[in-house]
């Protein structure tokens, strides 16, 4: 029989995997729609602002599903997690409600205006509620990774009768993991949303939809990944440096590391064997895990037995941080290529083209990759040092437990393939509809030659 614990813990994993899904589209898309609205502004070509009424649908669809499943979540602080709040409800309830305030009402205010504003206010006024809602959407994230930074590395507080009580805000609101985890994110949700609309793109380019639009969304989110990929890997290094600084465990649990040693191989490959505490059928680069976490070839990393009983399971991180990786490396790769092919040939290959759509919500693999490693790094503990995950959990029996859990499981996947089915059927309805208006053009043209 699955204990409690396991149990709660399964079922917000798959809350937040769904989740944070959709947030990781609209931070980025937000801004992406912005840049629309401001090239046309800037030009004049009308295509811009096809571009912009295909996306923007995208858009509230996403933004729709994110909300609903924020909320569902939230819930399960209290049904499944009261030892959180209890523990550790001065930091999280008010940076929740900051978030609600600052962020989520802006998103929700301006939103109405962006989605059925154009023709009915003034352009400024529509453009500046784009506006508004990519800055709401940026905001959310800062709060929510403000909380999750602060529960990976907590700061700036001191426990009193068991509890959690605030003694610098400054602390928490400018962590100094926060920068990095921040940027990581915000790089994160870019690629996805720059694979997003390059794969939908080049589905559409495939099915010969040659629409206004349709090129130049194409175009932008291909050179967008093309240059977000190169920054996320420096970020990403910056990152995995300061996270060695403040969780070492994580960092070797993730380099497969269990006895501390100088000169540390960069695994390619290994099977790590929690019980043997060793790992089998290593592939490996020698001192170059040193080399890149210490930037040093016989720099010193600590192995995971300097942290028995207080480290991460090893497997997921081992796993979910090289899976993360190799599609990182993947999107480099495409990306570039694409960038290539269009600066040469002004078009994509057929080839290249199916590649895109293959990669079409890569985004979002990378990302439950890396959310799973910061997570699951971060155990036994659910706030780092102060909250064992193990004394957070409700004492709920399994019951009903498992049978929201299979609810969950359901009505998610349910809904992940019709948004995935949605998506497509929108970039053929709008393919049908181009292809519509050309007859019809057609059908114009001969009447006009025949009289």
């Amino acid at each position: 029989m699955i204990d409690t614990l396991v149990l709660a813990r399964i079922q917000f994993a798959a809350n937040i995997s769904f989740h944070i899904l959709f947030p990781t589209i609209t931070i980025a898309l937000g801004w992406i729609l912005l840049f629309f609205k401001l090239r046309f502004h800037r030009t004049g070509d009308p295509r811009w602002m096809a571009a912009y009424g295909f996306w923007v649908k995208i858009f509230a669809l996403s933004f729709a599903l994110g909300v609903v499943s924020g909320i569902t979540m939230s819930f399960q602080f209290g049904t499944n997690w009261p030892g959180f709040m209890e523990t550790v409800g001065n930091v999280a309830g008010p940076l929740l409600a900051y978030e609600v305030l600052t962020a989520f009402f802006m998103e929700a205010t301006f939103l109405g205006i962006m989605l059925f504003g154009i023709g009915r206010v003034s352009d400024r006024l529509h453009t500046l509620a784009t506006l508004l809602v990519a800055i709401g959407t940026t905001m959310s994230a800062y709060w929510i990774l403000a909380l999750n930074t602060w529960m990976q590395h907590p700061v700036g507080y001191e426990m009193i009768n068991q509890q959690a009580h605030v003694t610098d805000w400054s602390a928490i609101l400018f962590n100094s993991a926060l920068f990095y985890r921040m940027t990581h994110m915000l790089l994160a949700s870019g690629l996805t949303a720059a694979f997003l609309v390059a794969g939908i793109s080049s589905y559409r380019w495939l099915r010969h939809d040659r629409s206004p639009g349709v090129r130049l969304s194409l175009k932008t989110g291909i050179v967008l990944g093309a240059i977000l990929i190169p920054l996320q890997i420096i970020v990403g290094d910056l990152h995995g440096l300061n996270t060695l600084r403040i969780q070492p465990a994580k960092i070797a649990a993730i380099e497969g590391v269990w006895e501390t040693e100088k000169g540390a191989p960069l695994l390619l490959f290994a099977i790590p064997d929690a019980e043997r505490r060793e790992n089998i059928a290593e592939i490996g680069i020698p001192k170059a895990a040193s080399l890149i976490l210490t930037h040093k070839l016989d720099g010193e990393i600590k192995g995971l037995n300097e942290f028995k009983g207080e480290h991460p399971p090893v497997a997921p991180l081992f796993y979910g941080f090289r899976i993360m990786i190799g599609i990182g490396l993947l999107m480099l790769v495409i990306s570039w290529w694409g960038s290539w092919q269009l600066w040469r040939n002004s078009i994509l290959s057929r080839r290249l083209a199916r590649c895109f759509v293959a990669m079409t919500f890569s985004g979002w693999i990378a990302t439950l990759a890396g959310w799973y490693v910061t997570e699951i790094g971060r155990q036994p503990y659910l706030v780092s040092g102060i909250l064992k995950t193990a004394d957070a959990v409700s004492n709920v029996s399994n019951g009903p437990l498992l049978t929201t859990l299979i609810m969950y499981l359901t009505l998610y996947a349910l809904l992940l393939f019709a948004y995935i089915t949605t998506l497509f059927y929108m970039a053929r309805k709008a393919t049908y509809q181009q292809a519509a208006a050309e007859i019809s053009n057609d059908q114009l043209n001969a009447i006009g030659g025949a009289a």
